[in-house]
């Protein structure tokens, strides 16, 4: 049975996406998008720290799923099925066969790599995860989508070949033949080459989680996707980077000076995610800067397990994780939702919306507030506990800006309703945030006054802020959508003059004898580098 659930994870949707290749089961396939993801929720349910599946023993190759896996596939896989049932109803019938065409790999990569278990499965489920988006993001065809694809896509690229060099070089130091993380990584610590593969793992893991200065494509492709693909793009596919950082970066086998690279890395992400975001008007933009900033905190508290060699940090960062899946996959969802609502029927979607939001800042007796909890080993002492207080604050600030602009964008006709299609699946998804954490949390949560004091203050002052932002924030300068990337553009418009140079060098490397020696030097040069690995 475990078998089973491990191979019909990802199997289950790449099924159904064959069965829009038959034109007469094309109908069927696209309204059954909701069952696509129920094997991935019962494997997390009954699966976990089970027997895995050996399908290449020679190899070690596996599928498996551990406590922390388990945690976010279940997470992710209840945001596929909601998100799958409110495409069903958002998206215009002509173009919904295209949209499940990329829909279907792309769930099918985002849950298999919770249960993959060696390097090669790994990296073709991460590749699935990411190449097919870029049909989501590109979905309605505008130049604002067509540039947003054309940016994914580019760094998409970057982060699988920085894997795929990461991965051969984990290869190469292992002895033997086996291709299991878990046999591959113990001899990570002595590779010839180890800093440079952990640099490649950050690279790659990093740009799929938004950390800075990678994290542009996600306030250019959120805004630019369809409502379904925002929520699973923000709260299921970016923890794709997440458990790439968790299983291949494992305290006690990470050397701590990477350690302290992540936390520096992931504190500069979550206050710039809130710095950018309270600048945007796009409710959907503020958002995809708070995925931003959010993934920062997780990156610290991971680089903070690494620095205090706490083996339990796995567990909370996915636990944190997992009540992001949930509470941000719910507002994208919303953000639709608010759309078609007028009148009295705006409180299904703002009431919950506030409380979720204030749940980003340790709001306490939300799921966010335990999520805040469950890091307090990495993240609730020292300089590392007061820049956390501070990006909680932050947060407040940020996610009560979300719910301003989501007021703002509410339909204008007071009789407007939304769809039940829509609507179920946005207020099913907003109790799983609120209630699926007190029933998975790792510990009991401290319901003292002083915890719960100690926890109320940086909302208090991210709600202090958010009365500043609303008084003078229309002074602000607003960051442009992508951000740093603007910024890379102007220096090479200020290259323009070396175009002609640059045209003749390519036009010379066209040629096939000079594209062949180039080749053959780049061959050498890998040969090299691994025999000297």
């Amino acid at each position: 049975m475990t078998a089973l659930l491990l191979a019909a994870t990802p199997a289950a949707p790449l099924l159904l996406l064959a069965a829009l290749a038959v034109p007469r089961l094309r109908a069927r396939a696209t309204g059954l998008l909701w069952l696509a993801p129920l094997p991935g929720l019962a494997c997390a349910l009954l699966a976990a720290g089970g027997a895995p599946l050996l399908f290449y023993p020679r190899l070690s190759l596996t599928l498996s799923l551990d406590g922390p896996s388990a945690l976010l596939l279940g997470a992710a896989s209840l945001l596929w099925l909601a998100a799958s049932v409110y495409a069903r109803a958002y998206m215009p019938p002509d173009g919904l066969v295209r949209f499940a065409a990329w829909w279907l790999p792309t769930m099918a990569g985002s849950l298999g790599v919770f249960v993959a278990g060696d390097l090669v499965s790994f990296y073709l489920v991460f590749a699935l995860a990411s190449l097919p988006a870029w049909g989501l993001v590109i979905h309605d065809r505008t130049a604002r989508a067509w540039s947003a694809g054309a940016t994914y896509l580019m760094l998409t690229v970057l982060g699988e070949a920085a894997l795929l060099a990461a991965f051969a070089l984990l290869a190469a130091s292992a002895p033997g033949e086996t291709l299991a993380i878990a046999e591959v990584l113990p001899h990570l610590a002595a590779a010839p080459l180890r800093d440079v593969t952990i640099g490649l793992l950050v690279l790659g893991f990093g740009l799929k989680a938004g950390l800075v200065p990678l994290h542009v494509w996600l306030p250019l492709a959120h805004p630019a996707a369809p409502m379904p693909a925002s929520a699973v793009l923000s709260g299921a596919i970016i923890k794709a980077g997440v458990i790439g950082l968790v299983r291949f970066l494992p305290p006690g086998a990470t050397p701590v000076g990477w350690g302290e690279a992540l936390v520096v890395i992931g504190f500069a992400t979550a206050f710039w995610g809130v710095a950018a975001g309270v600048t945007q008007r796009n409710p959907k933009t503020v958002l995809a800067y708070s995925s931003v900033s959010q993934m920062g905190v997780v990156a610290a508290a991971i680089g903070m397990g690494i620095v205090l060699g706490l083996a339990t940090t796995p567990a909370s960062a996915a636990f944190y994780a997992l009540h992001h899946v949930l509470a941000k996959g719910a507002l994208f969802l919303a953000v639709g939702v608010a759309a078609t609502c007028g009148g009295r029927a705006r409180a299904w979607v703002l009431l919950p919306a506030i409380v979720l939001a204030l749940g980003f800042g340790g709001m306490p007796l939300t799921g966010g507030w335990l999520a805040k909890e469950a890091v307090k080993p990495e993240l609730g002492g020292g300089i590392a506990g007061m820049l956390s207080a501070a990006s909680a604050a932050g947060s407040t600030l940020l996610m009560l800006h979300f719910v301003r602009r989501l007021a703002a964008g509410s339909a204008a006709e007071d009789a407007a309703r939304p769809a039940p299609a829509l609507l179920l699946p946005w207020l099913g998804m907003a109790a799983a945030a609120l209630l699926l954490p007190w029933a998975l949390a790792p510990g009991a949560a401290p319901l003292d006054a002083g915890s719960i004091a100690k926890a109320l203050w940086p909302v208090l002052a991210g709600a202090a802020l958010f009365a500043l932002l609303v008084r003078w924030g229309a002074s602000l300068p607003v960051v442009p959508e992508g951000d740093v990337i603007l910024l890379a553009r102007r220096v090479l418009h200020g290259l323009a003059p070396t175009g002609p140079a640059l045209m003749r060098a390519e036009q010379a490397l066209r040629a096939w004898p000079v594209a062949g020696l180039a080749l053959l030097l780049l061959a050498l040069l890998l040969g090299l580098a691994m025999a000297a690995a």
